[in-house]
């Protein structure tokens, strides 16, 4: 049986920021430290990590919405994509964003849920604050 992984993120950035760091690949790679590739096109590919996460973009609004198919190398081969949205929003000077990745196979379940904490939303949140001169 398959879990869906919920988290809600904040952000110290602008709407449009959180998008562009997701779905711009220089922007991608910058705060991930790791090569992206992202064609930014309802039904356009992502590699993400060096290759580690791919998949294909099936909804984009945006700066409202982003909706992909989603699998990592660690999926076994006969094992169906996940599927990830990010939704966002203006909350006071901040961004929410409303993560759920879906059809996540059991065996990796805990390690995704840490894994976008850790990989994701950390590295984001310090790619997002000022750099001192």
């Amino acid at each position: 049986m398959a879990k869906t992984i919920r988290q809600t993120v904040y952000f110290d950035a602008p709407v449009h920021d959180v998008f562009e760091a997701l779905m711009d690949a220089k922007r991608h790679a910058a705060f991930t430290g790791d090569k992206a590739k992202v064609d930014r096109r309802v039904a356009g590919s992502f590699s993400v990590y060096g290759g580690y996460a791919t998949g294909k973009t099936t909804k984009l609004e945006k700066d409202k919405v982003i909706v992909q198919t989603w699998r990592t190398t660690d999926f076994a081969p006969d094992a169906p994509d996940s599927k990830v949205m990010f939704h966002f929003s203006k909350k006071g000077q901040r961004t929410r964003l409303i993560f759920i990745h879906s059809n996540v196979p059991d065996d990796l379940a805990e390690e995704l849920d840490l894994g976008w904490v850790d990989f994701y939303w950390e590295p984001m949140k310090a790619y997002f604050v000022p750099k001192r001169k």
